[in-house]
């Protein structure tokens, strides 16, 4: 029985551990940029770990992937919440990078979930190539998310620091520019995934509406 409780599993505690670490950076997100931006990204970075304890340890789970989900966008948009108070004039930009997160994962989750998929990163076949290839190539997946989570971070830096300099250049905004286009790219992806989902649950409604009448 021990074995079989999935709130102890360890990619579950890792899970934990992410939400702690969150909580934390959020927390001294106003006061010590540091040590938000530190509790912040060790965050992002476990988030690779849990996953792979995951299919290791044959630990997955319906709650550890809803965990993982949450945690991410949830610290995904509160960080973007206050690079909107930083840099007040890009505030609609920020918004709609929220919206957009927020809904298309939500939607995404949801349709794997009506569709009795084991997991929302399992693509069919007839999806978009390069959103199939986001899900199926780990590599890329990670590259994307902690490219994409690393962008805002160094957003959220500058506004408080140049940092260390390189060939007379400040690093942090060095990375803010290399990873510009990553964050274009995720939040692309994002758009197609959540168009995928909605249509795909369109499609469920069809197959349903269809099956009825031909019952009557």
């Amino acid at each position: 029985m021990a074995d079989n409780n999935i709130f102890l599993f360890v990619p579950n505690l890792i899970g934990y551990a992410r939400v702690v670490l969150g909580i934390g950076s959020l927390y001294f997100m106003p006061t010590n940029h540091v040590l938000a931006a530190s509790l912040y990204i060790l965050s992002g970075f476990l988030d690779a770990f849990d996953g792979h304890a995951a299919r290791i340890l044959n630990q997955s789970t319906k709650f550890g992937a809803m965990l993982d989900m949450l945690t991410d966008r949830c610290a995904t948009m509160c960080l973007l919440a206050t690079l909107g108070a930083f840099y007040p004039s890009y505030l609609f930009v920020f918004q709609l990078v929220m919206i957009v997160d927020v809904s298309c994962h939500w939607i995404h989750l949801h349709t794997s979930n009506v569709l009795g998929k084991t997991s929302h990163k399992n693509v069919d076949e007839e999806e978009n190539a390069l959103l199939r290839f986001y899900y199926t190539s780990r590599p890329f997946l990670f590259f994307m998310c902690a490219g994409n989570e690393l962008f805002y971070s160094m957003l959220y830096l500058l506004n408080f620091t140049y940092g260390y300099t390189f060939l007379g250049m400040s690093v942090i905004k060095m990375l803010v520019v290399l990873l510009f286009p990553v964050a274009v790219l995720k939040f692309i992806l994002a758009i197609m995934q959540g168009g995928s989902a909605w249509r795909n649950l369109g499609y469920i409604d069809i197959k349903e509406r269809e099956e009825t009448e031909k019952k009557q």
